[in-house]
C-alpha cells in the first residue's frame, strides 16, 4: 500500500475544521472543569472505554504524552475517533455536568489535543511489541477494525499482515469521512503508526488475486474487516447518466483527486450522515444550491441531529416526503430529478412508516448533478464458501464477546458485522477480536507445553 494521497491544497480553505482545535491554554482550562468522576459515565459510554478522567487529568497537569498514552491504552485509533465520534451521543452526552445544566466537558477536543501532540512528537508508544511469539494472523481490509486488531496483535508479539485492495489504507477514514471532520493526512498518520509497530501491509484483492482458502492455509487466524460494499442503486431510470455520482465516490474523489467538478445545482438523495456529508461538501466546493431529498419525514431522518443542524447552517435545503421516481437528462447528462410527493403509512415493526406516492403529485427538481446516498450494499459473497460462517440480515454473525464467527478460524468486526456504525465501534470490535485471538494462541501454546 502507498503512503497515502496528498491533500489537495485548494481544499484547505474550503474545509476548515468543523470544530477548531483547542490552544494549549484553552485545553488546560477546559480540562480543569472536569469533575474526574470515580464512576466516569463518559468512559462507560465510550465503546472502547477510554479512561476519560485519567487522560483529562493529565492534560490539566500538563502531561500531554501521558494523556495520549492513556487514550492509546484503550483505543489505538484515538486521533481519528477524536475527530469523527458523535461525542454528543456518546461520552459528552453522558457527562454529569448535564445534570447541573452546565456545558459538558469538551472530551472530543481534549482527546484530539493530546493525540495531535502525540503525532507531532513522533508517535512513539511507551509499551512496545513483545518478543516475537508463534502465531500468524491476517486481517482482510485496512479499515479501522482491521487496523485496531492488527496493532493490538502486533503489540502482543504476533506476526500480522493487513491485505486491502485499495491503494491507500484507512478504509472509510481515508476515503469516506467528510474532510471537515477528518483529513486523509490524519487518517494516514494512524495507518503509518500501525505499520511502524511492525504490521505488514499488502495491496491485493481477496477473492480475486488472493483466495480466502489460501489465507486459511497460510495463517493461524483470519480477521475479516470487510466493511461494506458500494452504494445501493435506486432502481429508477437515469441512474447511469453523466453527473450522477454516489455519495461515497463523490467524497473519495474530492479527498484524493487534484480536481473535481461540482454542479451549480446539486440534488442529494437520502438523509443519513453520509448524505449530509456529501451535501455539505458540494456546497463548500462551489454549488450554488444543494437540495437534499428524503422519502420520509424529518422525524425519520437517520442522520444525527447535530449533523442536521450543521447542514442547515451550511445552507442545505431539505425536502421531506419526496420520492425520486426517475432521473432526467439530455444528451446523456442529468438535468433533473422527477419526484412524487408521498404520504406516510402506519409504522412497521421497526418503527418506520412506509411512503405511499400521491397520485398526480409528480414534479421536477432541475439540477446538473445528483448524488444518491441510499446506504451501502453488504459484502457477504466473499464468505459464502467458508463453512460455519453464518450471515443474518446481510451481516456476518459473530460471538459479540470475542468476534469469532461460527468457523473458529475466522473472526470479524466493524461494518460487516453491524451493518454500518461508528468508527469507534469498529475499533472496539478489532481490539476485542485481537485479545480473543491472543487468548486462543496462548491456550494452544500451553497445551503444547503440557504435551
Amino acid at each position: 500500500m502507498s503512503a497515502g494521497p496528498v491533500l489537495v491544497p485548494d481544499n484547505l480553505h474550503r474545509f476548515p475544521d468543523l470544530h477548531p482545535a483547542l490552544s494549549g491554554q484553552a485545553a488546560v482550562v477546559e480540562a480543569s472543569r472536569c469533575l474526574f468522576c470515580f464512576d466516569a459515565p463518559c468512559a462507560v459510554a465510550c465503546p472502547t472505554h477510554i479512561d476519560v478522567p485519567r487522560f483529562i487529568k493529565k492534560i490539566a497537569n500538563g502531561n500531554l504524552r501521558g494523556s495520549a498514552l492513556a487514550i492509546l491504552d484503550a483505543n489505538l485509533l484515538g486521533l481519528s475517533c477524536s475527530r469523527v465520534c458523535p461525542v454528543d451521543v456518546l461520552c459528552e452526552g453522558a457527562c454529569v455536568l448535564h445534570r447541573y445544566n452546565e456545558k459538558p466537558i469538551q472530551i472530543g477536543l481534549l482527546q484530539r489535543h493530546a493525540m495531535e501532540d502525540f503525532y507531532e512528537r513522533g508517535a512513539k508508544l511507551a509499551r512496545v511489541a513483545r518478543e516475537d511469539r508463534a502465531g500468524k494472523i491476517v486481517c482482510v481490509g485496512a479499515g479501522p477494525s482491521s487496523l485496531a486488531c492488527a496493532a493490538e496483535l502486533r503489540l502482543q508479539g504476533f506476526a500480522v499482515t493487513i491485505i486491502d485492495k485499495r491503494e491507500f489504507g484507512g478504509g472509510l477514514n481515508t476515503y469516506g469521512v467528510a474532510e471537515y471532520k477528518l483529513r486523509p493526512h490524519d487518517s494516514l498518520r494512524e495507518v503509518e503508526f500501525v505499520r511502524s509497530l511492525g504490521v505488514r501491509m499488502q495491496q491485493a484483492e481477496v477473492g480475486t488475486s488472493v483466495m480466502l482458502s489460501d489465507l486459511e492455509r497460510d495463517y493461524d487466524f483470519v480477521f475479516l474487516g470487510l466493511g461494506l460494499g458500494v452504494m445501493q442503486r435506486m432502481g429508477i431510470a437515469g441512474e447511469d447518466l453523466h453527473g450522477v455520482v454516489d455519495a461515497l465516490r463523490f467524497i473519495a474523489d474530492y479527498k484524493t483527486q487534484m480536481a473535481i467538478s461540482v454542479g451549480r445545482r446539486v440534488v442529494v438523495i437520502g438523509a443519513g450522515n453520509t448524505a449530509i456529508d456529501a451535501a455539505n461538501a458540494a456546497r463548500r466546493l462551489g454549488a450554488e444550491e444543494v437540495h437534499l431529498v428524503y422519502r420520509r419525514g424529518e422525524a425519520e431522518m437517520p442522520a444525527f441531529d447535530f449533523e442536521y443542524e450543521h447542514a442547515k447552517a451550511e445552507g442545505i435545503q431539505f425536502h421531506w416526503q419526496l420520492l425520486p421516481v426517475a432521473l432526467l437528462g439530455a444528451a446523456g447528462v442529468v438535468n433533473g430529478v422527477a419526484c412524487a410527493r408521498v404520504e406516510l403509512g402506519e409504522r412497521d415493526a421497526s418503527g418506520r412508516r412506509s411512503p405511499q406516492p400521491i397520485e398526480g403529485s409528480n414534479f421536477v427538481i432541475e439540477c446538473d448533478m445528483v448524488i444518491p446516498s441510499l446506504g451501502q450494499s453488504r459484502l457477504t459473497g466473499l464468505v459464502e464458501a467458508c463453512p460455519g460462517i453464518a450471515v443474518r440480515d446481510g451481516c456476518l454473525v459473530v460471538d459479540r464477546a470475542t468476534g469469532q464467527t461460527g468457523n473458529p478460524h475466522y473472526y470479524a468486526g466493524g461494518d460487516c458485522i453491524n451493518g454500518g456504525r461508528e468508527v469507534v465501534d469498529a475499533v472496539a470490535d478489532g481490539k476485542r477480536a485481537a485479545l480473543a485471538i491472543t487468548r486462543e494462541l496462548d491456550s494452544r501454546r500451553d497445551q503444547a507445553w503440557r504435551i
